[in-house]
C-alpha cells in the first residue's frame, strides 16, 4: 500500500450510523461493514487481509493503541477515541468500542469494532489536545514517555482512560 498525506480534510458520517469491522488477532481485516468500506476509501478486496493500522492518523499517539491492544489482549473490551485517515488523506474521529470473540470453545479467535461519531465537537477538542500531549511526550521518549505521560494525567484526573473520556 501507498502511504498517504494526510489532509486538513474532515470526513463526517451519521451520528446513527455505525462503522463496523472484524480483524484476526494480529489486526488483519477480515470483515467491514459498507461504511467502513467507503469512509476508508479503499475498495473491499484492498482491505481483507490488510493490517487494520492502514487507517492509523499519525496524530494517534502509540501509546493508545498499546493501551487497547493491552486490554483486548487480555481478554477485556475497551472503549477508546481514534482518528483514523481514509486512502485520500482525510481524516475522521471515531468512539471506538473494540471487543475480543470468542468461540464456542472459548477459545479467542478474532476481535470486533463498533465505532460511532463523537457526539461533540468539545469532545474533540479535548482528545485531540491530550492526543497532541503525548505524541510530544513520545517524540522525545518513545512510546514509554507517552505512556508516562498519560499516567501522569489520568493519576492527577483520579480515572482510567475509560473514565476520562466518559467525564468529558
Amino acid at each position: 500500500m501507498n502511504k498517504v498525506t494526510p489532509l486538513n480534510e474532515e470526513i463526517s458520517f451519521g451520528v446513527d450510523e455505525f462503522i463496523i469491522s472484524k480483524t484476526d488477532l494480529k489486526g488483519k481485516i477480515t470483515y467491514g461493514n459498507e461504511l467502513f468500506i467507503d469512509i476508508s476509501g479503499y475498495k473491499e478486496e484492498d482491505l481483507i487481509g490488510t493490517p487494520h493500522s492502514i487507517l492509523r492518523h499519525p496524530d494517534m499517539p502509540q501509546v493508545i493503541f498499546k493501551l487497547l491492544w493491552n486490554h483486548i489482549q487480555d481478554g477485556k473490551e475497551i472503549f477508546a477515541y481514534v482518528k483514523n485517515l481514509n486512502k485520500q488523506g482525510k481524516f475522521y474521529w471515531v468512539l471506538a468500542f473494540v471487543t475480543p470473540s470468542y468461540d464456542s470453545q472459548g477459545k479467542l479467535f478474532e476481535y470486533f469494532s463498533v465505532r460511532r461519531k463523537p457526539k461533540s465537537k468539545d469532545i474533540v477538542i479535548t482528545i485531540d489536545t491530550l492526543y497532541k500531549t503525548l505524541l510530544s511526550a513520545e517524540r522525545n521518549g518513545g512510546i514509554p514517555a507517552g505512556e508516562a505521560k498519560l499516567n501522569e494525567i489520568l493519576t492527577k484526573k483520579g480515572m482510567s482512560y475509560e473514565q476520562f473520556i466518559f467525564s468529558i
